[in-house]
C-alpha cells in the first residue's frame, strides 16, 4: 500500500550522543537520493518554538520541572502544526532531532514527573502524530564529558551526572518498549552509526 504522507524520522539520545551529526548525515544521504527532506529539531523548528528553546536552555533561569514540561509541550504544539504536519502532508521526509520520547526521558526519568501526565500532554501537543521511526543513540555519561569539553553548557546540560544517567536509563527502557523505536550504539565509529541508521530508515520505507 502506498504511503499517504511523507516519512517521519526522529533521532533521539542524551546530550553529546552525536544526534545532530547523524541527523545531518542522514539528511544529506536522503537528499542525494532525490528525496525532499525537512531537517528540524525540538524544541525549535519555528520562530515561536525557537524562542521557547532559548528560554528553556538559558542557564540564568531556574525553571520548575512542571513549568519546563509545559514549555516543551507548547513549543511542540506549534512545531507540529506549523511545520511537521504541512511537510508530511506534502509528501516530504522529515528528520527531527528529538520529539516526544525525549520528554519521557528527560522530564519523566530525569526530572521525575509522572509518565501518564507526560504521555497525555504529548498526545495533546502532537494531536496524535507519531514518528514512523525513532532511533535512539545510546552513549554512556563519559561521552558527555569527552565531547566538546570546552563548550559552555546550557541549563539542561548543567543538570549533572546523576541526571544524565537517569536520562540514559530512561532512553534505554523506552527503546525496548516504545513502538517503531530502535536503539543504536552511539559509541561506534561515525560511519558505522550512519549506516545503521540509514538501514533502519530503508526498512521503514520498504514496509
Amino acid at each position: 500500500m502506498r504511503r499517504r504522507r511523507g516519512l517521519f524520522v526522529v533521532l533521539e539520545g542524551p546530550d553529546k550522543s552525536g544526534k545532530s551529526t547523524q541527523a545531518g548525515l542522514l539528511v544529506k544521504a536522503l537528499r542525494a537520493r532525490g528525496l525532499r527532506v525537512v531537517h528540524t529539531r525540538e524544541p525549535g523548528g519555528t520562530v515561536f518554538a525557537e524562542a521557547v528553546r532559548s528560554l528553556l536552555l538559558d542557564p540564568s533561569h531556574k525553571i520548575h520541572p512542571t513549568a519546563e514540561l509545559l514549555l516543551y509541550e507548547a513549543a511542540r504544539a506549534q512545531h507540529t502544526e506549523d511545520l511537521l504536519r504541512p511537510a508530511l502532508a506534502a509528501g516530504k521526509t522529515v528528520v527531527c532531532e528529538r520529539y516526544t520520547t525525549a520528554t519521557l526521558a528527560y522530564q519523566g526519568f530525569g526530572r521525575g514527573l509522572p509518565s501518564p501526565l507526560i504521555r497525555t500532554l504529548n498526545r495533546i501537543a502532537t494531536g496524535g502524530l507519531a514518528p514512523d521511526l525513532c532511533v535512539v543513540l545510546d552513549v554512556p555519561d563519559s561521552a558527555f564529558r569527552a565531547r566538546d569539553p570546552n563548550r559552555a553548557h546550557d541549563r539542561v546540560e548543567r543538570a549533572g551526572g546523576a541526571f544524565r544517567r537517569r536520562v540514559r536509563a530512561g532512553y534505554r527502557a523506552l527503546a525496548r518498549r516504545e513502538p517503531r523505536t530502535t536503539l543504536i550504539d552511539g559509541t561506534r565509529p561515525q560511519a558505522e552509526v550512519h549506516a545503521r541508521i540509514l538501514a533502519a530508515v530503508d526498512r521503514v520505507r520498504r514496509a
